[in-house]
Protein backbone atom coordinates (compact mmCIF):
# COMPACT_ATOMS: atom_id res chain seq x y z
CA UNK A 1 0.00 0.00 0.00
CA UNK A 2 2.93 2.44 0.77
CA UNK A 3 5.50 4.24 -1.21
CA UNK A 4 8.83 2.23 -0.90
CA UNK A 5 10.34 6.08 -0.42
CA UNK A 6 8.87 5.33 3.69
CA UNK A 7 10.57 3.30 6.12
CA UNK A 8 9.43 -0.36 6.60
CA UNK A 9 8.49 0.31 10.14
CA UNK A 10 7.31 3.45 11.70
CA UNK A 11 6.96 2.59 15.26
CA UNK A 12 9.59 3.64 17.37
CA UNK A 13 12.39 2.04 18.34
CA UNK A 14 12.59 0.29 21.83
CA UNK A 15 15.27 2.36 22.79
CA UNK A 16 13.05 6.00 22.28
CA UNK A 17 10.00 4.21 23.86
CA UNK A 18 11.89 4.09 26.97
CA UNK A 19 12.92 7.16 26.92
CA UNK A 20 9.37 8.59 26.40
CA UNK A 21 8.78 6.45 29.37
CA UNK A 22 11.29 7.49 31.78
CA UNK A 23 10.76 11.11 30.47
CA UNK A 24 7.33 10.88 31.84
CA UNK A 25 7.89 9.84 34.73
CA UNK A 26 11.03 12.51 35.14
CA UNK A 27 8.26 15.30 34.37
CA UNK A 28 5.40 13.61 37.13
CA UNK A 29 8.34 13.19 39.64
CA UNK A 30 9.32 16.80 38.87
CA UNK A 31 5.55 18.14 39.43
CA UNK A 32 5.23 15.96 42.56
CA UNK A 33 7.86 18.06 44.24
CA UNK A 34 11.17 16.05 42.92
CA UNK A 35 14.16 17.15 41.58
CA UNK A 36 13.26 19.79 38.52
CA UNK A 37 12.95 18.08 35.09
CA UNK A 38 15.74 20.24 32.55
CA UNK A 39 15.48 19.23 28.46
CA UNK A 40 18.30 20.55 27.39
CA UNK A 41 17.24 19.52 23.63
CA UNK A 42 15.18 22.38 23.81
CA UNK A 43 15.97 23.94 19.96
CA UNK A 44 13.16 26.07 19.72
CA UNK A 45 13.84 29.44 20.62
CA UNK A 46 10.43 30.37 21.43
CA UNK A 47 10.12 27.23 23.73
CA UNK A 48 13.56 29.02 25.18
CA UNK A 49 12.15 32.54 26.30
CA UNK A 50 13.83 34.12 22.92
CA UNK A 51 10.57 34.94 21.25
CA UNK A 52 10.84 37.66 18.69
CA UNK A 53 8.10 40.30 18.73
CA UNK A 54 5.69 39.87 16.10
CA UNK A 55 3.18 42.60 16.86
CA UNK A 56 5.51 45.47 14.53
CA UNK A 57 5.80 43.09 11.79
CA UNK A 58 2.27 41.91 11.43
CA UNK A 59 1.38 45.64 11.50
CA UNK A 60 3.36 46.40 8.90
CA UNK A 61 2.46 43.81 6.80
CA UNK A 62 -1.37 43.32 7.41
CA UNK A 63 -2.08 44.96 3.89
CA UNK A 64 -0.84 42.73 2.24
CA UNK A 65 -1.75 39.07 3.62
CA UNK A 66 -4.87 38.49 1.63
CA UNK A 67 -2.58 39.51 -1.61
CA UNK A 68 -2.18 36.90 -4.26
CA UNK A 69 0.19 37.70 -6.51
CA UNK A 70 2.04 34.58 -7.72
CA UNK A 71 5.71 34.46 -8.33
CA UNK A 72 7.82 31.41 -8.76
CA UNK A 73 10.75 32.75 -6.71
CA UNK A 74 8.44 34.46 -4.23
CA UNK A 75 7.39 38.13 -4.02
CA UNK A 76 10.44 40.46 -5.20
CA UNK A 77 9.56 42.78 -2.12
CA UNK A 78 10.38 39.65 0.30
CA UNK A 79 13.38 38.87 -2.10
CA UNK A 80 15.01 41.93 -1.73
CA UNK A 81 14.52 41.80 2.09
CA UNK A 82 16.53 38.68 2.27
CA UNK A 83 18.91 40.70 -0.06
CA UNK A 84 18.98 43.66 2.39
CA UNK A 85 19.75 40.55 5.29
CA UNK A 86 22.76 39.94 3.50
CA UNK A 87 23.81 43.47 2.65
CA UNK A 88 23.59 44.30 6.69
CA UNK A 89 26.41 41.17 6.63
CA UNK A 90 28.84 42.31 4.06
CA UNK A 91 27.26 40.18 1.44
CA UNK A 92 26.00 40.89 -1.74
CA UNK A 93 23.67 39.07 -3.36
CA UNK A 94 20.47 40.62 -5.59
CA UNK A 95 16.75 39.39 -6.13
CA UNK A 96 17.19 37.45 -9.02
CA UNK A 97 19.69 35.19 -6.94
CA UNK A 98 17.32 33.99 -4.04
CA UNK A 99 14.30 31.50 -4.03
CA UNK A 100 11.88 31.55 -1.45
CA UNK A 101 10.92 28.24 -0.16
CA UNK A 102 8.28 27.73 2.75
CA UNK A 103 11.44 25.74 5.17
CA UNK A 104 15.05 24.63 4.35
CA UNK A 105 13.54 21.52 4.34
CA UNK A 106 11.50 22.15 1.01
CA UNK A 107 14.89 23.91 -0.05
CA UNK A 108 16.75 20.50 0.24
CA UNK A 109 13.64 19.00 -1.90
CA UNK A 110 13.53 21.51 -3.99
CA UNK A 111 17.25 21.43 -4.97
CA UNK A 112 16.64 17.41 -5.29
CA UNK A 113 14.36 17.65 -7.44
CA UNK A 114 16.06 19.75 -9.70
CA UNK A 115 19.44 18.23 -9.96
CA UNK A 116 18.49 14.25 -8.69
CA UNK A 117 17.27 11.32 -10.21
CA UNK A 118 15.84 8.87 -8.29
CA UNK A 119 18.94 6.23 -7.59
CA UNK A 120 21.74 9.34 -7.31
CA UNK A 121 23.54 10.13 -4.36
CA UNK A 122 23.79 12.93 -1.93
CA UNK A 123 27.13 13.38 0.37
CA UNK A 124 26.27 14.23 3.91
CA UNK A 125 28.64 14.55 7.04
CA UNK A 126 29.03 12.26 9.66
CA UNK A 127 28.11 12.87 11.99
CA UNK A 128 25.47 15.04 11.33
CA UNK A 129 21.73 15.61 11.42
CA UNK A 130 19.06 12.35 10.62
CA UNK A 131 16.73 15.01 9.15
CA UNK A 132 18.84 15.07 5.67
CA UNK A 133 18.81 11.41 5.90
CA UNK A 134 14.58 11.58 5.75
CA UNK A 135 15.13 14.08 3.02
CA UNK A 136 17.33 12.19 0.48
CA UNK A 137 15.13 8.93 1.21
CA UNK A 138 11.93 10.86 0.54
CA UNK A 139 12.89 11.40 -3.41
CA UNK A 140 14.12 8.04 -3.97
CA UNK A 141 17.82 9.24 -2.97
CA UNK A 142 20.79 7.57 -1.27
CA UNK A 143 23.03 9.69 1.17
CA UNK A 144 26.60 8.82 1.93
CA UNK A 145 28.67 10.17 4.21
CA UNK A 146 32.01 12.34 4.30
CA UNK A 147 33.24 12.63 7.75
CA UNK A 148 34.07 15.28 10.38
CA UNK A 149 36.84 14.56 12.52
CA UNK A 150 38.13 15.50 16.14
CA UNK A 151 41.17 16.83 16.25
CA UNK A 152 43.59 18.39 18.23
CA UNK A 153 45.13 21.98 17.19
CA UNK A 154 49.04 22.82 17.51
CA UNK A 155 49.21 25.18 19.95
CA UNK A 156 51.66 27.25 18.39
CA UNK A 157 48.69 27.70 15.61
CA UNK A 158 46.36 29.34 17.84
CA UNK A 159 45.93 33.22 18.15
CA UNK A 160 47.18 34.23 21.71
CA UNK A 161 43.50 34.96 23.24
CA UNK A 162 42.82 30.91 22.08
CA UNK A 163 45.84 29.30 23.84
CA UNK A 164 43.62 28.11 26.68
CA UNK A 165 42.48 24.58 27.40
CA UNK A 166 39.28 24.03 25.80
CA UNK A 167 40.81 25.55 21.98
CA UNK A 168 43.10 22.29 21.25
CA UNK A 169 39.98 19.81 20.56
CA UNK A 170 38.25 20.84 17.32
CA UNK A 171 36.18 18.71 14.64
CA UNK A 172 37.36 19.06 11.21
CA UNK A 173 35.96 18.11 7.52
CA UNK A 174 38.20 15.15 6.52
CA UNK A 175 38.41 16.15 3.57
CA UNK A 176 40.09 12.63 2.46
CA UNK A 177 36.64 11.14 2.86
CA UNK A 178 35.46 13.10 0.06
CA UNK A 179 37.30 10.62 -2.59
CA UNK A 180 35.38 7.68 -1.75
CA UNK A 181 32.24 9.40 -2.94
CA UNK A 182 30.25 6.87 -5.06
CA UNK A 183 29.60 7.47 -9.04
CA UNK A 184 26.37 8.52 -8.77
CA UNK A 185 26.94 11.36 -6.17
CA UNK A 186 25.10 14.63 -7.48
CA UNK A 187 25.24 17.05 -4.46
CA UNK A 188 27.62 17.55 -1.84
CA UNK A 189 26.10 19.53 1.43
CA UNK A 190 28.02 21.55 4.01
CA UNK A 191 26.60 22.37 6.97
CA UNK A 192 28.10 25.63 8.39
CA UNK A 193 28.09 26.31 11.15
CA UNK A 194 27.16 22.67 11.68
CA UNK A 195 24.63 20.72 13.98
CA UNK A 196 25.64 19.36 16.48
CA UNK A 197 29.89 19.89 16.76
CA UNK A 198 29.55 23.44 16.07
CA UNK A 199 32.03 23.05 13.16
CA UNK A 200 32.66 26.01 10.79
CA UNK A 201 34.27 25.71 6.70
CA UNK A 202 37.29 27.03 7.12
CA UNK A 203 38.87 28.70 3.88
CA UNK A 204 40.93 25.90 3.42
CA UNK A 205 37.98 23.50 3.61
CA UNK A 206 36.04 25.61 1.42
CA UNK A 207 38.60 25.57 -1.44
CA UNK A 208 38.45 21.72 -0.79
CA UNK A 209 34.97 21.35 -0.94
CA UNK A 210 34.80 23.80 -4.21
CA UNK A 211 37.73 21.53 -5.62
CA UNK A 212 36.24 18.13 -5.02
CA UNK A 213 32.57 19.76 -6.96
CA UNK A 214 33.98 21.03 -9.82
CA UNK A 215 36.48 17.79 -10.90
CA UNK A 216 33.30 15.77 -10.14
CA UNK A 217 30.15 18.08 -11.80
CA UNK A 218 28.74 18.22 -8.73
CA UNK A 219 26.57 20.96 -7.37
CA UNK A 220 27.76 22.34 -3.69
CA UNK A 221 24.77 23.19 -1.18
CA UNK A 222 25.93 25.01 2.28
CA UNK A 223 23.07 24.74 5.20
CA UNK A 224 23.88 27.80 6.65
CA UNK A 225 21.02 28.32 8.73
CA UNK A 226 23.03 29.12 12.11
CA UNK A 227 25.16 31.00 10.08
CA UNK A 228 24.29 34.17 12.36
CA UNK A 229 25.62 32.56 15.63
CA UNK A 230 29.55 32.21 15.31
CA UNK A 231 31.08 32.53 18.58
CA UNK A 232 33.76 34.51 16.87
CA UNK A 233 34.93 37.28 14.39
CA UNK A 234 37.63 34.54 12.75
CA UNK A 235 34.57 32.40 11.40
CA UNK A 236 33.45 33.31 8.04
CA UNK A 237 30.17 32.78 6.53
CA UNK A 238 30.97 30.63 2.92
CA UNK A 239 29.60 33.06 0.59
CA UNK A 240 32.70 35.44 1.78
CA UNK A 241 34.70 32.91 0.49
CA UNK A 242 33.00 33.75 -3.39
CA UNK A 243 32.17 37.17 -3.14
CA UNK A 244 34.57 38.65 -0.23
CA UNK A 245 32.94 41.31 2.24
CA UNK A 246 31.08 44.56 1.00
CA UNK A 247 30.12 47.37 2.90
CA UNK A 248 27.08 47.71 4.00
CA UNK A 249 26.50 51.75 2.52
CA UNK A 250 26.12 52.66 0.02
CA UNK A 251 23.21 50.16 -0.90
CA UNK A 252 24.20 47.79 -4.03
CA UNK A 253 20.82 46.49 -4.25
CA UNK A 254 19.47 48.63 -6.93
CA UNK A 255 18.85 47.03 -10.65
CA UNK A 256 21.91 48.38 -11.63
CA UNK A 257 24.75 49.03 -9.28
CA UNK A 258 26.22 51.49 -12.01
CA UNK A 259 23.35 53.60 -10.86
CA UNK A 260 23.49 53.12 -7.15
CA UNK A 261 26.90 54.70 -6.68
CA UNK A 262 28.95 57.75 -8.13
CA UNK A 263 32.68 57.30 -9.54
CA UNK A 264 33.91 58.74 -6.51
CA UNK A 265 31.96 55.82 -4.63
CA UNK A 266 32.34 53.24 -6.90
CA UNK A 267 36.37 53.63 -6.76
CA UNK A 268 36.37 53.28 -2.73
CA UNK A 269 34.79 50.06 -2.06
CA UNK A 270 36.35 46.90 -2.62
CA UNK A 271 33.39 45.37 -4.40
CA UNK A 272 34.07 44.58 -8.10
CA UNK A 273 31.46 45.71 -10.28
CA UNK A 274 32.57 43.75 -13.34
CA UNK A 275 31.78 40.98 -10.82
CA UNK A 276 27.96 42.07 -12.05
CA UNK A 277 26.11 40.24 -15.00
CA UNK A 278 23.65 42.18 -16.75
CA UNK A 279 20.92 38.81 -17.21
CA UNK A 280 19.16 40.73 -19.81
CA UNK A 281 16.28 43.61 -19.23
CA UNK A 282 18.62 45.89 -16.44
CA UNK A 283 18.60 42.38 -14.57
CA UNK A 284 22.36 42.88 -13.03
CA UNK A 285 23.62 39.48 -10.80
CA UNK A 286 26.33 38.97 -8.63
CA UNK A 287 28.35 36.99 -10.55
CA UNK A 288 32.35 37.20 -10.00
CA UNK A 289 34.13 36.40 -13.52
CA UNK A 290 36.39 33.95 -11.88
CA UNK A 291 34.41 32.10 -9.42
CA UNK A 292 33.95 28.49 -8.91
CA UNK A 293 33.00 26.64 -11.81
CA UNK A 294 30.15 24.75 -9.59
CA UNK A 295 27.24 25.99 -8.69
CA UNK A 296 26.71 27.23 -5.07
CA UNK A 297 23.44 27.55 -3.18
CA UNK A 298 23.32 28.94 0.62
CA UNK A 299 20.17 27.72 2.84
CA UNK A 300 18.62 29.89 5.14
CA UNK A 301 15.34 31.24 7.05
CA UNK A 302 13.02 32.71 9.51
CA UNK A 303 13.51 29.49 11.65
CA UNK A 304 16.85 30.52 12.95
CA UNK A 305 17.54 33.99 11.86
CA UNK A 306 14.48 34.99 14.03
CA UNK A 307 13.71 32.53 16.13
CA UNK A 308 10.43 31.86 14.61
CA UNK A 309 10.15 28.64 12.41
CA UNK A 310 6.30 28.58 12.41
CA UNK A 311 6.03 31.31 10.07
CA UNK A 312 7.41 28.92 6.95
CA UNK A 313 9.79 30.76 5.51
CA UNK A 314 12.82 30.18 4.30
CA UNK A 315 15.19 31.09 0.58
CA UNK A 316 18.19 29.99 -1.35
CA UNK A 317 21.29 32.19 -2.18
CA UNK A 318 22.71 30.88 -4.95
CA UNK A 319 25.42 31.30 -7.46
CA UNK A 320 26.19 29.59 -10.50
CA UNK A 321 28.74 30.10 -13.93
CA UNK A 322 27.46 32.54 -15.95
CA UNK A 323 27.03 30.28 -19.01
CA UNK A 324 24.64 28.30 -16.63
CA UNK A 325 23.18 31.14 -14.47
CA UNK A 326 19.71 31.25 -16.39
CA UNK A 327 19.16 27.50 -17.30
CA UNK A 328 19.90 26.74 -13.57
CA UNK A 329 17.36 29.76 -12.40
CA UNK A 330 14.86 28.63 -15.12
CA UNK A 331 14.85 25.14 -13.51
CA UNK A 332 14.33 25.93 -9.88
CA UNK A 333 11.49 28.07 -11.01
CA UNK A 334 9.89 25.45 -12.81
CA UNK A 335 9.88 23.29 -9.55
CA UNK A 336 8.75 26.17 -7.21
CA UNK A 337 5.88 27.34 -9.83
CA UNK A 338 4.81 23.66 -9.61
CA UNK A 339 4.07 24.00 -5.72
CA UNK A 340 3.91 28.14 -4.52
CA UNK A 341 4.40 27.19 -1.48
CA UNK A 342 5.58 30.44 0.38
CA UNK A 343 2.56 32.34 1.56
CA UNK A 344 0.84 35.64 1.13
CA UNK A 345 1.35 36.76 4.96
CA UNK A 346 4.65 34.18 5.66
CA UNK A 347 6.66 36.90 2.60
CA UNK A 348 5.14 40.20 4.28
CA UNK A 349 5.75 39.08 7.91
CA UNK A 350 9.16 37.82 6.47
CA UNK A 351 10.32 41.46 4.93
CA UNK A 352 8.99 42.97 8.06
CA UNK A 353 10.51 40.32 10.71
CA UNK A 354 14.38 40.58 8.63
CA UNK A 355 14.24 44.24 9.61
CA UNK A 356 14.83 42.46 13.13
CA UNK A 357 16.95 40.14 12.69
CA UNK A 358 20.75 41.99 13.61
CA UNK A 359 18.89 42.82 17.07
CA UNK A 360 17.85 39.28 17.16
CA UNK A 361 20.95 37.17 16.24
CA UNK A 362 22.63 39.77 19.24
CA UNK A 363 20.30 38.79 21.36
CA UNK A 364 20.63 35.22 21.29
CA UNK A 365 24.23 34.76 20.74
CA UNK A 366 24.73 36.62 24.53
CA UNK A 367 22.26 33.71 26.07
CA UNK A 368 24.84 31.00 23.82
CA UNK A 369 28.03 32.46 24.43
CA UNK A 370 27.25 32.17 27.80
CA UNK A 371 26.02 28.93 28.60
CA UNK A 372 29.27 27.70 26.26
CA UNK A 373 31.39 29.14 28.75
CA UNK A 374 29.25 27.33 31.69
CA UNK A 375 29.75 23.89 29.57
CA UNK A 376 33.40 24.63 28.86
CA UNK A 377 34.29 25.76 32.60
CA UNK A 378 32.32 22.36 33.48
CA UNK A 379 34.09 19.52 31.28
CA UNK A 380 37.93 19.43 29.97
CA UNK A 381 38.54 20.17 26.34
CA UNK A 382 39.14 16.50 25.69
CA UNK A 383 35.66 15.73 26.32
CA UNK A 384 34.03 19.27 25.38
CA UNK A 385 35.53 20.25 22.07
CA UNK A 386 35.70 23.87 20.76
CA UNK A 387 32.00 25.13 19.41
CA UNK A 388 32.75 27.85 16.52
CA UNK A 389 28.69 28.37 16.17
CA UNK A 390 25.20 27.15 16.18
CA UNK A 391 23.08 26.77 18.68
CA UNK A 392 24.93 23.17 19.73
CA UNK A 393 27.26 21.39 21.60
CA UNK A 394 28.70 17.89 22.11
CA UNK A 395 30.12 16.21 25.51
CA UNK A 396 32.02 12.77 25.38
CA UNK A 397 30.93 11.01 28.92
CA UNK A 398 32.55 7.74 28.08
CA UNK A 399 29.73 5.44 28.78
CA UNK A 400 27.22 3.62 26.07
CA UNK A 401 24.95 6.49 24.31
CA UNK A 402 21.70 4.50 25.53
CA UNK A 403 22.40 4.07 28.88
CA UNK A 404 23.87 7.27 29.64
CA UNK A 405 21.06 8.78 27.76
CA UNK A 406 18.54 7.06 29.75
CA UNK A 407 20.62 7.16 33.31
CA UNK A 408 21.09 11.22 33.00
CA UNK A 409 16.96 11.45 32.65
CA UNK A 410 15.91 8.61 35.26
CA UNK A 411 18.67 9.82 38.12
CA UNK A 412 19.06 13.66 37.03
CA UNK A 413 16.62 14.68 35.63
CA UNK A 414 18.21 15.93 32.58
CA UNK A 415 17.28 14.88 28.91
CA UNK A 416 19.49 14.82 26.46
CA UNK A 417 19.95 13.69 23.05
CA UNK A 418 22.58 10.72 22.43
CA UNK A 419 25.06 10.68 19.66
CA UNK A 420 24.09 7.77 18.03
CA UNK A 421 21.28 9.42 16.93
CA UNK A 422 23.63 12.15 14.94
CA UNK A 423 25.91 8.94 13.40
CA UNK A 424 28.84 9.33 16.37
CA UNK A 425 31.45 7.14 14.82
CA UNK A 426 31.31 6.21 18.71
CA UNK A 427 29.85 5.67 21.84
CA UNK A 428 29.79 8.02 24.89
CA UNK A 429 28.96 11.22 23.23
CA UNK A 430 25.88 13.46 24.16
CA UNK A 431 24.27 16.71 21.84
CA UNK A 432 23.37 19.43 24.07
CA UNK A 433 21.41 22.45 23.16
CA UNK A 434 22.66 26.23 24.21
CA UNK A 435 19.29 27.20 23.85
CA UNK A 436 18.21 26.77 27.45
CA UNK A 437 18.11 29.69 30.02
CA UNK A 438 21.40 29.80 31.52
CA UNK A 439 20.06 28.99 35.23
CA UNK A 440 18.68 25.86 33.69
CA UNK A 441 21.46 25.22 31.77
CA UNK A 442 23.74 25.58 34.61
CA UNK A 443 22.37 23.67 36.59
CA UNK A 444 22.15 20.58 34.34
CA UNK A 445 25.84 20.99 33.60
CA UNK A 446 26.50 20.40 37.61
CA UNK A 447 24.01 17.64 37.39
CA UNK A 448 26.21 16.00 34.47
CA UNK A 449 29.26 16.56 35.87
CA UNK A 450 28.24 15.22 38.69
CA UNK A 451 26.50 11.69 37.62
Amino acid sequence: MFSSRLPKDLSPSPFFAELERVKTCAKKDAAEGGLSFIDMTVSSPVKAGLSVDLNAAVDEGRESFGCWNPDAAGWKSAREAVVEYYRERGGNFTAGQIILTASTSEAYSVLFKTFCDPGDVILTPMPGYPLLDTLAQLEHLECAPYFLQLRRENARKLATDERREGAAFRFVLDSDSLLAAPEKAKILLLVSPHNPTGHCISREEWNAAVRFCEENGMVLVVDEVFGDYAFSDKVKRTWEYVFGLCPPEPSLSQSSPSKSLSAEGRKSIHCRFNDFWDAGGGDFINLPEDGPKCPIFWLNGLSKAVGSPQLKFGWMAFYAPRERFEEIRAALEFVEDAYLSVSAPAQALGSALLKQSAAYESRVKERLLQNWQTLREAFPSKYCPEVLGGWYAVVRLGEDDEDLTLRLLREKHVLVQPGFFFDFDEDGWVVISLLQEPALFKEAVRRMADR
